[in-house]
């Protein structure tokens, strides 16, 4: 499990770290309207569109769309509102805003149809060029009615009112392929079976549990989160509100408190300061580590380190993590940046005028107010800055339980509950969507019982926050990956497929099988083309009026001598092997001792396995695919939807009495 949340950290961590740059509002003069509306969007069929902006104040707007002409008044704030009225599917349209000073604020290209909100960790993020896709003849970017939209992910103790940013984009070669991969060919099919323009909203973040994308009343429901909704009620400040409040702390803290000691004193971060005499340790680690658990205060580190021609043409990045609690960063005597909070992550810029090819100096003051202090997230992706031999020294002393701490905005956008949903989700509430997909669960394994009752309550609650309480949901289950099994044994990827089918007991929530389309060596497999077209045969049933297509799903077993006959709902598609002998791989069988042993299997008729072992004479319970990875398995229905995995027992599973529980170190 370690070294899978290593690869999605990875993988997140890199574009956490490379996103585009911020843009608050569409701006034109004076007229401003949030980052989710702009030229290239899809506006929502049949349903009134809230409106909200910025322009001068007391101005007065007028918005037209179509037929539709509106009338609006800026406030005192420079705040204006405007309801759109319902609109049918179609377009182009233009919307035009203009104040009473003749200022002008245009969106031209819009569509009016279905949003689709693309939602998960690093399966639903991954885009074809990461999947390095390659075109297959069927394959084309002429797409007018479908739109993509990049929402950039961010974190907040408080929901905000806007997403920092999003980029509306036709379909184009470029686009598609630094879009969503399981996103676009969802679209992508769903714009082919009708002439209802498709927009799909992309905001997802790779390693993230579910829980970051939980809103606070949601979570207050299960007693696990108390400890992170009590801090974060208490605190009840957003991030913005808390770095200006910092700014303001600093202004005597800094001097009096913060930067003083013999480290700042003595300017041991300047070119030309000997530190060849200081101690040797290996970072990542906590200064517990090599013998100074009870210094609280700062800790210097210094390292050297080179760079080739092609990395001196431009700034170089230079990537710290985590660090507990403050740090200062200085490269060949020159500060490149600082940060509070111990579970934020550093990334820094050290500007290229600053560099040099041999022997640049690093210097880290880490600064602990209490508990464990240091350097402690493995670099695991990117440049070796971090890894290795440091040398450090001891710096200031403090007495932790007298030392004056401010309030800071702090919390890893990996596993810190509701941080991703206030300031990434959250926002897009007040734009009726039609329905969400939804790929995660990979960062919740070891606690994948525990997952069968978190994803159920955040899709209700996301249903009740966009007034849709029966908004589809269309959930994708866990792919086979790792080897194959040589004997049937517990599972927590199993486990958690389980979980994510539990959900589909709620209307309209649906789920997909990839159970036959992963990667043993990939957490992140590449055929997305497969899942985006079984999603959207999903949603054409839930939405759109189509025959439903799905895989089988376990419906009951009866037991009769030493055979367990497996009744399956295969909603009118009926069983077949794919083997060419007519063989069904996947079933293990146990009797009353619980003990699985991989057994035989043959399809009966259209909805029924019969299932047996010769060495079983009382057989009691069946597994199905009960694997993190199955290998080859032939059973599937006409269309060659393969069957869900299930059980027929009720054993206590492996998770059963696992957790969430608040670590300020966690990832």
């Amino acid at each position: 499990m370690e070294k899978i949340n290593l690869i999605m950290k990875k993988i997140a961590l890199k574009l956490l770290c490379s996103f585009i740059v911020l843009v608050p509002m569409l701006v034109c003069g004076q007229i401003e309207l949030p980052p989710i509306f702009s030229s290239h969007m899809v506006l929502p069929r049949n349903k009134q569109i809230p409106l909200e902006g910025k322009a001068e104040p007391r101005t007065t707007l007028t918005i037209t769309i179509g037929s539709q002409s509106h009338t609006a008044k800026a406030d005192k704030n420079g705040v204006w509102k405007v309801n759109l009225q319902p609109m049918v599917a179609g377009g182009p349209f233009v919307l035009q805003i203009e104040d009473d000073q003749g200022r002008e604020l245009t969106l031209d290209n819009l569509l009016v149809g279905d949003l689709w909100l693309c939602a998960g960790q690093s399966n639903m993020q991954y885009t074809l060029n990461m999947l390095r896709y390659k075109e297959t003849p069927d394959d084309n970017y002429d797409s007018p009615n479908l739109r993509l939209c990049s929402v950039w992910v961010d974190r907040d103790y408080l929901p905000r009112k806007d997403v920092p940013n999003a980029v509306w984009q036709e379909v184009s070669k470029e686009t598609a392929r630094n879009f969503s991969a399981v996103g676009y060919f969802f679209g992508k099919n769903l714009v082919g079976e009708q002439e209802v323009p498709i927009g799909l909203i992309s905001s997802n973040l790779g390693a993230t549990a579910i829980e970051t994308w939980m809103g606070m009343d949601v979570l207050k429901t299960f007693p696990q989160f108390d400890e992170v909704t009590q801090k974060v009620g208490k605190i009840n400040k957003s991030f913005k509100t808390l770095d200006t409040e910092l700014e303001k702390f600093r202004k005597k803290w800094d001097d009096k408190y913060y930067l003083k000691g013999p480290g700042i004193e003595g300017k041991w971060y300047e070119e030309g300061y000997d530190y060849s005499n200081w101690e040797e340790c290996t970072l990542p680690a906590f200064w517990d580590d090599f013998g100074y658990a009870s210094h609280d205060g700062s800790m210097w580190f210094k390292r050297t380190f080179d760079l080739d021609s092609v990395q001196m043409e431009n700034d170089f990045n230079i990537v710290l993590n985590q660090i507990d609690d403050y740090d200062r960063v200085w490269v060949n005597g020159v500060q490149i940046g600082e940060s509070f909070g111990k579970s934020n992550f550093r990334n820094y810029s050290a500007p290229k005028d600053i560099l040099r090819e041999k022997g640049n100096i690093l210097t880290v003051r880490v600064f602990d107010v209490g508990g464990k202090g240091g350097i402690y997230t493995n670099a695991f992706w990117g440049n070796s800055i971090l890894n290795g031999t440091w040398k450090y020294k001891k710096g200031v002393r403090i007495d932790s339980s007298r030392f004056p701490q401010p309030e800071v905005a702090n919390g890893s956008p990996f596993s810190h509950p509701m941080l991703l949903y206030n300031a990434s989700i959250a926002p897009l509430h007040k734009i009726p969507i039609t329905g969400v997909i939804w790929y995660q669960g990979e960062s919740n394994e070891s606690r994948a019982v525990e997952y069968g009752s978190l994803l159920p309550a955040m899709i209700q609650d996301w249903r009740k926050q966009w007034n849709n309480p029966k908004m589809p949901f269309l959930v994708v289950q866990l792919a086979n990956y790792r080897q194959e099994d040589a004997e049937p044994k517990n599972s927590q990827w199993a486990e958690l497929r389980e979980s994510q089918m539990k959900a589909t007991e709620l209307e309209h929530v649906d789920i997909v099988n990839a159970i036959d389309i992963g990667d043993a060596n990939d957490i992140h497999p590449y055929n997305k083309k497969e899942v985006g077209r079984r999603l959207a045969l999903l949603a054409q049933h839930h939405t759109y009026g189509k025959t439903l297509k799905k895989s089988p799903v376990f419906k009951g077993s009866t037991l009769s001598d030493s055979i367990i006959t497996i009744e399956f709902e295969t909603y009118g598609s009926p069983l077949k092997s794919m083997d060419k002998h007519g063989y069904v791989r996947g079933f293990a069988m146990a009797g009353a001792d619980g003990k699985f042993y991989w057994a035989k299997a043959k399809v009966l008729n259209d909805t029924q396995v019969a299932v047996y072992h010769g060495d079983i004479k009382k057989p009691m319970y069946v597994r199905y695919a009960w694997s993190d990875n199955p290998g080859p398995l032939d059973l599937v229905n006409a269309d060659g939807l393969p069957v869900f995995p299930f059980r027929t027992d009720d054993f206590e599973l492996s998770t059963e009495k696992n957790r969430y529980s608040y670590d300020p170190h966690a990832f």
